[in-house]
């Protein structure tokens, strides 16, 4: 069994240019659960200015649906990020740490060092937090990342106690022999391990096998394929749920997902996004 954390809402709508109704986001988070999604990334607590996409993540978390055994995810950069996830109610913060000094200080204004001290803050909140290592395999201004910078990101994130640590290919840059290289140095870890692709050059599935066969239990990925990162030069989206799904079920592995109903929801925000698709399963259904 393999838990797919459904990252359409955030990380899918973030890089999109129309800007969505509140009550559309609440949709696609709807339908997503309908299709099985019990763990979903919905919102972040970032500065409207910068990321107006999630200016109304406050008024998104007012709306969704709460049912029992679903998990909502609040993304959060910084103190006054986790101070308003706290107060909306989310389930579970994710913090992101950029693995290059450069990406960090573009995406988030500060040093991946720095970056780390906030995520010991974050972690001390009192509510279960993850790490995402972002850029951790490459980075679109300095280029490659080292194995050893990521795993020693991830050990000083390991002394406050994270509920897991994920890999992020942000720009979507890794290949398989990578991606076992990177999971089988942070397995000595011992925390669980998320893995998150972008199928920027067409890897992003392989990849995920990769993590999978590599002792991943956790992946990311978006209903629709849509999103990427706003701050990386020429990211695209993020592996498709339902095309992960397909893959999943026919290597025969659980994921406890309905893919007609996920490739109808694909199919269904593009049209609100005004886009075809980078999914591929959806169109198999026309």
């Amino acid at each position: 069994m393999v838990e797919i954390v459904e990252v359409g809402p955030r990380d899918g709508l973030q890089n999109e240019k129309v800007l969505l109704p509140t009550e559309v986001k609440v949709d696609y988070i709807t339908r997503a659960l309908d299709a099985g999604i019990r763990r979903l990334e919905a919102v972040a607590f970032v500065h409207p200015g910068r990321v107006p996409q999630m200016a109304d993540a406050e008024a998104v978390m007012a709306a969704v649906p709460r049912r029992p055994g679903v998990t909502y995810i609040g993304l959060v950069l910084n103190r006054r990020g986790l101070d308003r996830a706290l107060a909306a109610g989310v389930d579970e913060v994710n913090m992101v740490v950029v693995a290059s000094d450069e990406f960090s200080r573009r995406n988030q204004g500060t040093t991946t060092a720095a970056a780390l001290d906030v995520w010991h803050e974050v972690a001390a909140a009192g509510i279960p937090a993850s790490l995402t290592i972002a850029a951790a395999f490459g980075c679109p201004f300095t280029g490659a990342v080292p194995v050893d910078r990521v795993l020693g990101i991830a050990a000083s994130a390991l002394q406050s106690g994270p509920r897991e640590i994920a890999i992020a290919d942000t720009i979507g840059v890794g290949v398989p022999t990578q991606v076992r290289e990177l999971v089988h140095g942070l397995r000595d870890l011992g925390v669980p391990l998320r893995a998150h692709f972008h199928n920027t050059r067409n890897t992003g599935y392989a990849n995920a096998v990769a993590a999978l066969e590599a002792g991943v239990a956790t992946l990311d990925a978006s209903i629709g394929g849509i999103g990427g990162c706003p701050f990386a030069p020429r990211a695209t989206g993020n592996i498709a749920t339902e095309d992960l799904t397909y893959l999943l079920h026919g290597m025969g592995v659980e994921t406890g997902l309905d893919l007609p109903a996920l490739a109808g929801t694909g199919t269904w925000i593009a049209a609100r996004l005004g886009i075809q698709a980078p999914a591929m399963l959806g169109r198999t259904l026309d």
